[in-house]
Formats: C-alpha cells, structure tokens, sequence
C-alpha cells in the first residue's frame, strides 16, 4: 500500500512538473516578457509567502483536517509581532523577529488543534470560528488601522542574488530564501522521520492508527502548530514584501492556496499529499494567474478557475461514498 501511495504522489508530481513545462513554453511563445529573468524571479518573489502557506497547508490535509484560518492567523501574526517589537522591544531584530512569529503564529496552531481535539468538533467548523473570531479581535483593537513605520530591517529589502536584465536588474530576495528553509524543513519531518509517517497513517485510518498506538493529540497538536507557524513566518515575509502592514491583506487567500495543495496531491479525505506536489501546485496557479495577466485576460478567469478545482477536489473526495459498496469491493 506504501508503494502505492508513493507511485501515486510521483504521478501527480511528475503531470504537473509536464504541465508546468508546458505552460511555460506556450506562454514563452506566446509572451516576450514571460521567459525573462526579471518575471521569473518576480514568480519567485511573490509566490514565497504563498508556497510558506501551502507547506503548512499540507501538514494539515495529510492529517485529515482542514484549515481556512491560516491567513488571518498570519495577519494577526503582524500586528502582535510588530506591536511587541516596536513598543517593548526596542524594534527588535531579524532573529528576534522570527522566533516570536513562530512562537505566536504556532499558539494560534494550537488554539485550533485544542478546539478539534478536545470537543470533537469537524475541523472546517472549527476553522471558520476562529477566522471570523481572529479577524474580529483584529479589526477590533487595530480599529483597521495600517502600520506603516515599521523597523529599518523589516523595510529595508534584503537581495540574495542580482542579474542584470533589459531593464534594470532581476533580483531575487530574502523570501525565496526563507521559503526554501521552510519546504525543506516540512519535506523532512514528512519524508524522513517516524512521526511523518504517523501523519499519513492516521489521516489515512484514524481509527487504526489510534489503536496502534498513535497520539490523536499529537498529531493535532502539530499539524495545526506547524501551519500556525507557518502562517507566522508568512506573515512576517509578507509585511518585509509590501513594506507595511494591512488588516485585511491576506484575506481570501485561503481558497487559492486550498485550490494549489489539493492540485499537488492532497485530497479532503487524508492520508495522502506531498511538500513538492504543494509547491508544484502554487507554482501552476501562480503561473497561470502571470500568464493571463501578460495577455490581458480578465483576472475573473482564474477565480474561476480556482473555485472549479475546489469544487473537482470535493467530488472526487466523496466519489467513494456514492460508489455501491460492491463497486468499492473490487477497487480495494
């Protein structure tokens, strides 16, 4: 069954890595500015703080669950961060700046993994109360107010690799870094230890896994941790990005990155997912979303095409459910 699960996730890995080529070639012929290091590390660039999102994302979709709170979360993450930074901490510094959006963003996690775990509630329900409950208190005490002087460190950005270009330069920047540390981190604790394969294993059987032995709490306590602190370091990247922050802008994120982990592999039901297929899946919506945009497509097509990949993720999810149990018989 393991071989299966992983032929089946390297099929879905290896049709979006092809149709990702091939988008790229239809949109070089297409585009002259598409092929060109300036828009290609731009993809990079704004696509970090999305791809940060969708590895935390798929944490969570392995284990079962799901999470549309991950960007207020996020948002939330700016203001308390900065606030502490600015007002008791001297302005604080790059280091300082990540542990605390870690640390807040991983307790928001939890507040979500105590809530479905201790009283049993359908993680999505969970999730869409403390959206609202989030993005309320947020609004509440910021009274919608943007933070605009924010620290030298934080605004000021941080270039890893510069090439020139025809015009000006191509410049990639912190971010992508950040984002690499962060896929890697994920795909190693998934991929590589004994508590990676717990996760799927109860997002694939929850039943059976508790009886062997597996913590329900564990698993919960770091799946929505892990997306917490995700989300914490996102937003974090993000206010360095737009230099400034804004209550409201990484609301409606959600569904887009939703649409992306679900596109790499992940399904509903759990059980099944993989880092590289969310990273593929942002980067095929990213790049698809850049390609409409260079031809003047009218930016309603890719919401369009983000809600139809939701809705094709749902059926297929509940397609086993519908199917006569005969049927279901001989596919075991």
């Amino acid at each position: 069954m393991h071989k299966r699960l992983l032929n089946r996730r390297i099929g879905t890995e290896g049709t979006l890595l092809s149709i990702l080529m091939l988008l790229c070639v239809v949109l070089a012929l297409a585009t002259d500015s598409f092929l060109t290091f300036q828009n290609l590390f731009d993809l990079l660039n704004n696509q970090s703080v999305n791809i940060i999102f969708a590895v935390g994302l798929v944490v969570v979709l392995i284990a079962g669950g799901i999470d549309i709170s991950f960007a207020v979360a996020a948002s939330v993450v700016q203001y308390v961060v900065l606030s502490l930074l600015i007002n008791y901490l001297g302005g604080g510094n790059w280091l300082l700046g990540i542990l605390l959006s870690m640390l807040v963003g991983m307790l928001l996690g939890l507040f979500n993994a105590l809530l479905i775990h201790r009283f049993r509630i359908v993680s999505i329900i969970v999730t869409i109360g403390t959206f609202n409950l989030f993005f309320g208190l947020l609004m509440y005490f910021t009274s919608g107010v943007s933070i605009y002087d924010i620290p030298d460190w934080l605004y000021y950005s941080v270039p890893l690799l510069d090439l020139p270009a025809e015009r000006g330069s191509a410049t990639l920047y912190l971010p992508a870094a950040v984002m690499v540390v962060m896929v890697i981190l994920t795909w190693f604790i998934l991929a590589r230890t004994g508590f990676g394969r717990a996760i799927y294993g109860f997002g694939s059987n929850p039943e059976s896994a508790r009886r062997s032995g597996v913590s329900v709490w564990k698993i919960h306590a770091f799946a929505y941790g892990w997306l917490g602190l995700c989300a914490g370091v996102a937003g974090l990247m993000q206010a360095h990005i737009v230099q400034e922050v804004v209550p409201n802008a990484l609301i409606g994120q959600e569904l887009p990155i939703l649409a992306a982990v679900v596109l790499g592999g992940a399904t509903l039901g759990g059980g099944r997912g993989s880092v590289l297929g969310a990273v593929l899946g942002v980067l095929l919506l990213a790049i698809v979303q850049n390609g409409l945009n260079l031809l003047g497509v009218t930016p309603y097509a890719f919401r369009m095409i983000v809600g139809l990949i939701i809705l094709i993720a749902i059926t297929t999810s509940n397609l086993g459910n519908l199917l006569p149990r005969t049927t279901k018989a001989r596919n075991v």
